[in-house]
């Protein structure tokens, strides 16, 4: 934990009490707990509203302004609370500590590309970095004992302008690191840490620095060190930005350096969870590391280490994994794999590729890391089932549904995302510490809210945002939009009486950000109601070098100024988590229409549920799972299947029909007092319903329980004297995998008795013991059900040693010919078929 004395030459003063202020400024809980709002702003109102980051604040205003202030009994006052409150958040049991006080897990370091906790520290784009930064949160809020590992970005990710014709202009502006609430990483004496990794032929230099998030932290790693060379120094520049070259590089920093730092500080983490394929090195370095300090191989490291290794997967095409050339991967890891990992250039290639043996092939960062794990996830149930598709290759001949691909489903960090009106009726109903336990009763103390309190919730919220889109539409006519923009009457832009409806994502045409754009004619109508008006606020960037998406969004803009629908419809450029924070918490209704089944989740309109707003989507992501008709709508509800859903045109027409007939209508019919009570009771439902079950405190407990616990116990038990047991068990997999090809069916009898068939079956199973075989009669599911494994019993043999006779029966209600037999591993304490992945079949 940073001593801010240490702080003293970045701020303004060193009058008594500033290092109070510079531990309150360097904790990045302010994010989601506003309680320090009005105590910074009245150090700078101004660079307050326009930053919202306290530690800029503190390190720009005067000298004279901060000992006034320390000056000022009531203030001094009001600090010393805000660090008692931060002291009792930070040391007081929480969930996890009175959940789990026997816990063996001590440490989850969490790898991944992009955090985003606030916009104060710009190191994300999007829907990656908001799952690993409200992760953090929520680890914070419940004392899952997290610390992050990302990388410090000196441009992070572009910052977008549109032009006059609706182009998206990119622009890179520069995170210095004295104005972001980060700190250098020092050990005990006070030096700063520096670390090293293998590049190619050099070793380059990383700085390491320290973000505090409540109870938890985040360690970044950056290459801009004076004493690399100027192409190294620049690897750290930007977020995806470049070819395949600066990814792999910003990867081994990721993986290699994060567990390098881990080491540095002397954190030993039972638990890495990799947050997509893009953190998959650590595996190696992790297994490298312990190799040199037990004694052992790599393989057998990797054995031992990888029980402690989680994966979740984001991607739900194979297009979006991380592929690397051949010569690209030697380039890079040729001297590291020989002389640090003591294994060939092949054999690390193989543990990337599908075929081992096709030396063409790419190697796949998403292989490498489910090969490194114990345990690997989806993040919404449809996901999980379309990973399973994904990487059945992995797993020839195993069903689908017993590829060894689980889900948990992503969830927002509420308390960033509700405003102050929605965070006094939660507190009103729920309490202020609603978030931080097992979330027990929430729902129906929901339930209880007046129409009264949910309608005024509504209101407030709306008329919040269309005072921000006034002000951020000015600001855009004054940064080179139209002329014509700048004619407007300021106070006739949105009106906020009228429905909502918000879009707000990654311009990528699967996301489909212009279906409304399908008929044009149709939404002008919408648009132009008089008695039933909707209008729209959208916001969103295309990739800097993504044509299509760039086109999308000129199209959008194109269409806002041929129908001069300024008034009405509104694109925020620069979209960031200050418009999402604004938009999630004022529209009435989020609009998501992504191509089934390419979301892997989708977290945006999740935002929406805490602050009283309803969903309208395509049936995909996380959607797929929460919809039902009384919280909100479904385009493609005609088609929640497993087929590939309705056509755009189809889907298209659902939509406009269920805005014109349901949406509106239902919007603006209202009661005497003015409340439309229909939509009410969709807001109470979704608010109690669907909020507990779509927030990150829920997917944390779920990891904690499901994932961390469980994975910290497989690794102390590997690990433990001296990896004994990681050992024995990694020879007993390569006996296994040796002596497989050699199991073989002898004499195979069928018949069925009265209500059962009865199966037995002579197995020669060679050198392989029968303790670690299960052989299982097995018919396929029906109708999408579970398959039918029943375990067969093996009978003694006396006359013939070298023979393994099975018995085994079923219930005859399906035909003899729909069962087969099969022979399966079942070693003791191993992931199968994730860790060793033979299976034999009977034909």
């Amino acid at each position: 934990m940073l001593d801010p004395r240490q702080l003293y030459g970045f701020l303004p003063s060193n009058k008594t009490g500033v290092e109070k202020l510079a531990t309150l400024a360097l904790d990045m809980r302010w994010s989601w707990n506003h309680a320090a709002d009005k105590f910074w702003r009245q150090l700078d109102p101004g660079l307050w509203d326009l930053t919202q980051n306290p530690w800029l604040v503190l390190q720009t205003v005067s000298r004279s302004k901060v000992e006034e202030v320390l000056n000022d009994s009531l203030f001094k006052e009001k600090l010393d609370s805000l660090l008692e409150l931060r002291e009792k958040a930070a040391t007081k049991p929480a969930w996890f500590q009175e959940k789990h006080p026997e816990a063996v897990l001590t440490q989850v370091a969490y790898f991944s590309m992009e955090f985003m906790l606030n916009e104060a520290l710009p190191i994300y784009v999007g829907g990656l970095g908001n799952v690993a930064g409200d992760q953090l949160k929520s680890a914070s809020d419940l004392g899952v004992p997290v610390t992050g590992i990302g990388l410090f970005y000196q441009q992070g990710y572009f910052r977008q302008e549109i032009d006059q014709y609706g182009n998206q202009q990119v622009i890179h502006t520069f995170n210095d690191p004295g104005q972001v609430p980060i700190t250098p990483l020092r050990n005990e004496g006070g030096e700063w840490i520096r670390i090293q990794v293998p590049l190619g032929g050099y070793k380059i230099w990383l700085r390491t620095w320290e973000v505090q998030a409540g109870r938890v932290r985040l360690c970044l790693l950056d290459s801009n060190d004076p004493a690399n060379l100027p192409v190294h120094r620049g690897i750290t520049n930007e977020l995806y930005g470049g070819g395949a070259d600066l990814r792999i590089k910003q990867e081994i920093i990721l993986g290699i350096g994060g567990w390098k730092l881990l080491d540095a500080i002397n954190l030993k983490p039972e638990v890495c969870h990799l947050n997509e394929g893009h953190s998959g090195f650590v595996v190696l370095e992790r297994a490298r590391d312990y190799s040199k300090k037990s004694g052992c191989s790599f393989y057998e490291a990797l054995s031992i280490t990888r029980a402690g290794n989680v994966f979740t997967t984001h991607t739900a095409v194979p297009a979006g994994f991380d592929h690397f050339n051949p010569s690209l991967m030697e380039n890079m890891l040729g001297k590291y794999t020989r002389e640090e990992l003591g294994i060939s250039m092949e054999e690390l290639l193989a543990l990337g590729r599908e075929n081992p043996d096709n030396q063409n092939e790419y190697f796949n960062m998403a292989y490498l890391a489910v090969r490194g794990s114990g345990a690997v996830n989806g993040v919404s149930q449809l996901h999980g089932k379309i990973s399973r598709q994904l990487f059945r290759v992995l797993f020839p001949r195993w069903p689908i549904e017993e590829i060894p691909i689980g889900h948990v489903t992503n969830g927002v960090h509420m308390p960033s995302w509700d405003n102050e009106y929605s965070d006094k009726i939660w507190s009103k109903a729920c309490g202020k510490e609603r978030w931080r336990g097992d979330l027990g009763n929430l729902g129906k103390s929901m339930c209880r809210l007046s129409d009264d309190d949910l309608w005024q919730l509504r209101n407030s919220c709306r008329e919040g945002l269309i005072h921000f889109i006034r002000e951020r539409f000015e600001r855009q006519a004054l940064l080179g939009g139209s002329i014509t923009h700048q004619q407007w009457d300021l106070n006739t832009i949105f009106d906020k009486n009228v429905l909502t409806l918000g879009f707000a994502r990654r311009f990528v045409p699967y996301k489909r950000p212009n279906l409304l754009l399908n008929d044009k004619n149709r939404l002008l109508g919408l648009l132009n109601q008089k008695s039933q008006p909707l209008q729209l606020v959208l916001a969103g960037k295309a990739g800097p070098n993504d044509e299509f998406g760039k086109a999308l969004i000129r199209e959008w803009i194109q269409f806002i100024e041929k129908n001069n629908l300024y008034q009405k419809v509104v694109f925020l450029s620069d979209y960031d988590m200050e418009i999402t924070a604004q938009m999630v918490s004022g529209v009435d209704l989020w609009l998501n229409t992504p191509i089934r089944p390419w979301e892997a989740c989708g977290t945006s309109g999740m935002k929406v549920l805490v602050n009283g707003g309803l969903n309208l989507s395509t049936l995909d992501g996380w959607w797929a799972e929460a919809y039902s008709p009384e919280v909100g709508w479904a385009i493609n509800d005609a088609a929640h299947s497993d087929s590939d859903g309705l056509s755009e045109a189809k889907e298209t027409e659902v939509l406009f029909d269920l805005l014109e007939h349901q949406i509106i209508p239902e919007f603006y019919q209202q009661n005497e007092k003015g409340i439309p009570t229909r939509w009410i009771e969709r807001i109470r439902k979704s608010m109690s319903l669907l909020a507990p079950v779509f927030s990150a405190n829920r997917t944390v407990r779920e990891y904690t329980e499901n994932y961390y616990l469980p994975a910290a116990t497989r690794y102390l038990e590997r690990s433990g004297n001296q990896g004994e047991l990681g050992k024995k068990m990694y020879e007993d997999h390569m006996h296994l995998k040796a002596n497989w090809d050699a199991i073989s069916f002898g004499d195979i009898q069928n018949e069925t008795i009265g209500d059962f068939h009865v199966f037995q079956v002579a197995i020669r199973l060679g050198e392989i013991n029968p303790e670690w075989v299960i052989v299982e009669i097995f018919s396929e599911g029906t109708n999408g059900g579970m398959p039918e494994k029943v375990p067969m019993e093996r009978l003694m043999d006396p006359n013939n040693p070298g023979v393994q006779v099975y018995r085994g029966k079923v219930t005859s209600a399906k035909p003899m010919e729909h069962f087969t037999i099969r022979v399966r591993p079942n070693l003791k304490s191993t992931s199968v078929p994730l860790e060793v992945s033979q299976i034999f079949w009977e034909h």
